[in-house]
């Protein structure tokens, strides 16, 4: 019997198994962690289509160590959802303050800042997992 799949469900799985991969600490294999180290994640955009990985990020055994959103209103629900990650307003001042605690970055903002959210993050040595696009022109990605 063949099980129909959705484009939904596949995209979630999708999502789900990549994201474990892309976020791997020194893209070493998930056998070579011990069982007790966790990876610590910042969640950047909180409050509309980020959501969704303020209740995923946890189901996959990480600490999410930090949380930053600019509309308090909008994220006000995030960040009651995990009450022990620091709370910021503005994802600079984020990765400066917590720069030692955060091992990645996930990226759910509006396309247009997905860029200098990246850039910022990746040039602190942070993994970065962020929804595309990532860039809108050539100079942006450069």
């Amino acid at each position: 019997m063949e099980r129909q799949i959705n484009r939904r469900t596949f995209f979630s799985r999708t999502v789900l198994g990549g994201l474990g991969l892309l976020i791997l600490k020194d893209g070493r294999a998930a056998f070579s962690y011990e069982a007790n180290e966790k990876l610590n994640i910042a969640l950047i955009g909180v409050g509309g289509r980020g959501t969704w990985f303020v209740s995923t990020i946890p189901k996959l055994g990480t600490n999410v160590v930090a949380m930053c959103d600019v509309n308090e209103r909008k994220a006000s629900g995030s960040f009651k959802e995990i009450p022990k990650a620091k709370k910021y307003h503005d994802f600079r001042k984020m990765l400066e303050e917590m720069d030692k605690q955060i091992d990645a970055v996930v990226i759910a903002t509006p396309d247009h800042t997905h860029a200098v959210a990246s850039a910022t993050a990746i040039k602190m040595g942070k993994h970065v997992f962020c929804e595309k696009p990532l860039t809108h022109n050539l100079q942006e990605a450069r």
